[in-house]
């Protein structure tokens, strides 16, 4: 009887193809409506804004009337031969870089820590996550106070007897640019906790359990276990760091005013736009700027999708047949 009933049973019949669900014109309908108003948005404060830049790129034009002096890509040949751009360009990838080294470690150690079950963790995480939510203004005013020629913390360091560590930290090229890498550091280490805590909450605490069953230490279930699976929120947190510190404008602007920081040496691209641009009167020059810092971080955002994101997204799609 079994065997009779195998003889009729199908041996590697194909499977029926799956059956794909058209979408209804009153589906498609609603999907357009629903995603018309963020679209409209997005092509109004980001697109348009992009193609008008582009226009005025090529014009020597003072910001009213119609632009007449086409000047082809002049604007954009005397960008990259400036020697003033080009010394923003060197300290926006020294920000990039110091933003990553600093920030990222010393989130990941904070966001471990509290992490654990401990009295006072929430207010501890407020404090830490509060200079992050503080208006760029204050935060740039505030620290231009206190670090100024006589501020407080020279005061401070005079009455501590360390006369012999005030430094002029706002004007001296030096140490300039490590002044702004100090309050940048204070200023975002929050929102990098945050992150990383959100991707700590997400690894299951019976691996770090069954890692410690097994002999080993705390430090070693981190490198081992909790570093690779928090890999996909470092990268993210990674990217995000980048494309600001190209677009780093409002802290440099504020606490080293117009001028300051190109001989302090931590001018941005954006300052130097800003600079060049509307502050000079050459409304044309700094929409040509502004197209270069677009495409110069187009580029890295690129770049870092195709070779550092990608393992994520690709990993993150699942197909069938």
């Amino acid at each position: 009887m079994t065997s009779a009933a195998q003889a009729h049973t199908p041996v590697n019949e194909p499977l029926p193809p799956a059956r794909v669900r058209r979408v209804s014109w009153r589906e498609r309908g609603e999907i357009a409506l629903m995603s018309a108003p963020a679209l409209i948005l997005f092509l109004g404060f980001v697109i348009f804004p992009v193609i008008t830049a582009a226009y005025y790129g090529f014009f020597k034009w003072k910001g009213y009337g119609p632009p007449i002096d086409f000047v082809w890509f002049e604007n954009y040949r005397i960008i990259l031969t400036d020697p003033a751009f080009l010394d923003t360009l060197r300290h926006n990838a020294f920000i990039l870089v110091f933003s990553l080294v600093m920030q990222g470690p010393l989130a990941i150690l904070v966001a471990l820590l509290l992490n654990k079950k401990m009295r006072g963790r929430s207010i501890v995480r407020v404090l830490i996550f509060v200079p992050y939510v503080i208006s760029e203004v204050i935060v740039g005013i505030g620290w231009s106070l206190m670090l100024q020629s006589g501020g407080a913390l020279d005061e401070t360091l005079r009455n501590m007897g360390l006369d012999w560590l005030i430094r002029d930290w706002l004007a001296d090229p030096s140490i300039a640019i490590w002044t702004l890498m100090i309050i940048i550091t204070w200023k975002y280490l929050g929102f990098a906790v945050i992150i990383m805590l959100a991707g700590l909450q997400g690894i299951p605490e019976e691996l770090a359990e069954a890692a410690a069953v097994d002999g080993a230490s705390y430090w070693q279930t981190q490198w081992r276990i909790t570093l690779p699976l928090l890999g996909p929120t470092i990268r993210i947190w990674a990217f995000l760091s980048i494309i600001g510190s190209l677009q780093l404008f409002d802290l440099v602007y504020i606490i080293w005013g117009q001028y300051i920081s190109s001989t302090a040496g931590t001018s941005t691209m954006a300052t130097y736009m800003a600079l060049t641009g509307r502050l000079s009167g050459n409304y044309g020059y700094g929409n040509a700027v502004a197209v270069v810092i677009f495409f110069i971080s187009l580029t890295v955002a690129l770049i870092y999708q195709r070779f550092v994101l990608r393992r994520d997204t690709e990993g993150a799609l699942t197909g069938g047949n």
